[in-house]
């Protein structure tokens, strides 16, 4: 099972970022904030999973398309990678 980072458990280093793509919809609603996410990080340093903590419902589903293609270096506890659950936040800021 994933092991919350914290204590010993170490957040893995994002190596590859995704920006999200900022919905027209929410361009057009002026909608803009901070999107929440609860990731699990594989022992490849994939994103398994992601869920919404924080919503803003016309930005959830574009945080977590990006969130998904991010890639982490595994988190390695007593010299093996182990799964991870960890918090992510994704900034949607009107341009």
């Amino acid at each position: 099972a994933p092991v919350r980072v914290g204590g010993n458990i170490k957040a893995p280093t994002k190596i590859q970022h995704v920006s999200p793509v900022y919905p027209q919809e929410a361009q057009d609603a002026k909608v803009s904030g901070m999107v929440i996410l609860e990731a699990t990080i594989n022992t490849e340093g994939s994103v398994a999973s992601a869920k919404v903590l924080k919503s803003i419902p016309l930005l959830d589903q574009a945080a977590v398309d990006a969130v998904k293609q991010w890639r982490f270096t595994p988190t390695m506890l007593n010299g093996e990678p182990v799964p991870v659950i960890m918090t992510v936040t994704v900034n949607f800021t009107l341009q």
